[in-house]
């Protein structure tokens, strides 16, 4: 296959690669190009993985490791290379399945997002988390607005469990799971409920029209950050989103590399402060505060929260 193909060359530009990190990921499918021994095994790993679909991602990326190794480049940067070049074809699939060029461009942006996760954490272009991806490929997994959505089952966790507006949920139930990317863009009111109608038009259907009920599983979705927030602040709106049916607090702050980059292996006391959510975690952890993770639902008709 080409690999410094004009598509892998316009998806970084469309969504908002550095021109550093271009570069970077230019000079790899160049070198895939050049080199047939190195080109011939990461095109069968390709294969492997997107024919007859997206499969066991895992174990490719395992393979792409073992690649990275002999072409002496870092396995986050050649992840984010296969991951470039399984794009073309993602954006086939999407038309097959008649959704929009927007759509997929849109969730092709949380490719940004790691990749600048990585930069700040690993200090190299690439993904270090690259299994997440495994449910983009599959197009399973969906940008609407600020978050990305899902559809999944509630497994008996919460079997029974009546929720304040008196919807009880069951073991098998749908819901639309959703995640956070980090794209720079402040949970304000309006960006937050954006999303949720979005998420709602799209998979009303599955909810025989409404009302939708959302979860998700963060971090952030720790209630006892409430105590040090800003009450008004866009974080602690957006945990009182949610009805918060489980949580428990952490012994280590495993998230923190999300909030203080590669500082977060630091002790707290040298951990940057230089913004209010900086300063915020910073502080509680220092005085002794327990992170934590949460999982919560919220229950949505398409116009507000229900409660």
């Amino acid at each position: 296959m080409l690999h410094n193909s004009e598509h892998n060359r316009d998806v970084m530009q469309r969504i908002g690669f550095p021109q550093e990190a271009q570069d970077c990921f230019i000079k790899m499918f160049k070198l895939l190009d050049e080199n047939k021994e190195w080109g011939d095994e990461f095109d069968k790993i390709y294969e492997d993985y997107m024919f007859p679909w997206a499969n066991e991602l895992g174990e490719k990326l395992e393979r792409l490791t073992a690649l990275a190794e002999k072409m002496k480049k870092p396995e986050q940067t050649l992840h984010m290379t296969f991951l470039l070049c399984c794009s073309e074809e993602l954006l086939n699939r999407y038309r097959e399945k008649g959704l929009s060029d927007k759509l997929y461009y849109d969730h092709m942006c949380d490719l940004r997002c790691k990749l600048i996760e990585c930069r700040n954490c690993e200090n190299c272009w690439g993904t270090f988390v690259g299994g997440w991806f495994h449910g983009q490929y599959e197009v399973d997994r969906f940008a609407l607005g600020r978050f990305q959505y899902e559809l999944r089952e509630f497994d008996d966790k919460h079997d029974g469990h009546v929720l304040s507006g008196g919807h009880v949920i069951h073991t098998g139930d749908k819901y639309v799971n959703f995640h956070i990317p980090s794209l720079g863009i402040p949970l304000t009111d309006e960006i937050r409920m954006d999303s949720y109608r979005q998420a709602f038009e799209f998979f009303k259907d599955e909810f025989n029209g409404g009302p939708v009920i959302f979860g998700c599983g963060s971090w952030l979705l720790y209630d006892k950050y409430l105590d040090f927030l800003p009450e008004n602040s866009n974080t602690a709106k957006f945990i009182r989103d949610f009805e918060i049916l489980r949580q428990e607090a952490k012994e280590e702050f495993n998230d923190g590399w999300r909030i203080f980059d590669r500082f977060s292996d630091l002790p707290v006391e040298q951990w940057p402060r230089d913004t209010s959510m900086r300063r915020a975690f910073a502080e509680y952890v220092e005085a002794g505060g327990k992170t934590g993770h949460g999982f919560g639902v919220i229950v949505f008709d398409g116009e507000k929260i229900v409660r």
